[in-house]
């Protein structure tokens, strides 16, 4: 059998304590929220060795994920963020001071904006994802491209309710 970990000893005491629940979620679900802790941590730091904060690498990737041009609308910005109305509008803001993204007039629709990745943000979210996958890289080190596999498509499997609700 495989050596313990902190969830395994929760998960004793609460069945010692309480025999008459299940707790086989927590098996599952608190090694998820531990491991998320851990990634989210591995995470700031890449971003912010590439002088990014987590909300801009996400408003920045989702710009590059787009291909040359490397613009997108507000509006797909939202959706691909799911961040409100006003928290978008704050954080390109915020990128345009940072000189990050620039605001341009949609060709199509003189109404409306683009928001357009500049050279500068373009440099920082690629730094960042290379750091990211360097960090998640080793986070799953001891897992074997098969395991990795494994894990990723029961995660999928359980990630689809979710995300056809949202």
């Amino acid at each position: 059998m495989p050596a313990s970990d902190e969830v395994d000893r929760i998960v004793d005491a609460w069945s010692r304590e309480r025999p008459d629940l299940d707790f086989a979620p927590l098996q599952v679900l608190s090694r998820v929220s531990r491991l998320a802790k851990h990634l989210d941590r591995e995470r700031k730091a890449a971003f912010a060795a590439s002088e990014l904060e987590p909300w801009e690498f996400d408003v920045l990737s989702a710009l590059r994920r787009a291909g040359e041009p490397y613009q997108l609308s507000p509006k797909a910005l939202l959706q691909q963020t799911l961040v409100s109305s006003g928290t978008m509008t704050n954080r390109i803001d915020r990128l345009v001071t940072r000189e990050l993204v620039e605001r341009r007039t949609d060709p199509n629709d003189g109404r409306g904006i683009l928001v357009v990745m500049t050279p500068r943000g373009r440099e920082r979210v690629d730094r960042a994802i290379s750091r990211l996958l360097d960090a998640e890289s080793a986070l799953l080190a001891g897992l074997s491209a098969a395991d990795q596999e494994r894990i990723a498509g029961l995660l999928r499997k359980l990630s689809l309710d979710f995300d056809a609700g949202a």
